[in-house]
């Protein structure tokens, strides 16, 4: 079920009970900076609550894999899932995965994203 809809400059966010949808927008270059909304809303909306981040990649653009470091502390998000349907989305997917501790997985759709989710949060 929604919870709610959040708007920022550099995204959209839907957040739900178990997870949280986040579309960037077109060109950003992810940075800790734009990391530090993430942590926010971490602490706002599943303080104490199991989660996973779903990055739906619907726009092009780009990530410092430097935000994992911070991202992999929430104590509260159990795994981090990529949806895209293009090659390189998914290529530098792979690359990020690196970076991260926890449950990373590659998703064409996100329907199947989403099951996966509620899946790791139980």
């Amino acid at each position: 079920m929604k919870k709610e809809i959040l708007h920022y400059d550099f995204c959209d966010m839907s957040i739900y009970d178990n997870y949280l949808v986040v579309v960037i927008k077109e060109g950003v270059n992810v940075t800790p900076k734009h990391n530090s909304v993430l942590v926010e809303i971490a602490k706002k909306y599943y303080s104490t609550s199991p989660f996973v981040y779903i990055t739906h990649r619907i726009n092009s653009y780009s990530v410092d894999p430097k935000i994992y470091h911070e991202t992999v502390q929430i104590k509260t998000l159990k795994g981090f899932a990529v949806v895209s349907s293009n090659y390189q989305a998914k290529i530098n997917a792979q690359i990020e995965k690196m970076f991260f501790n926890k449950p990373f997985e590659i998703f064409t759709n996100l329907k199947d994203a989403v099951t996966w989710a509620n899946e790791v949060v139980k």
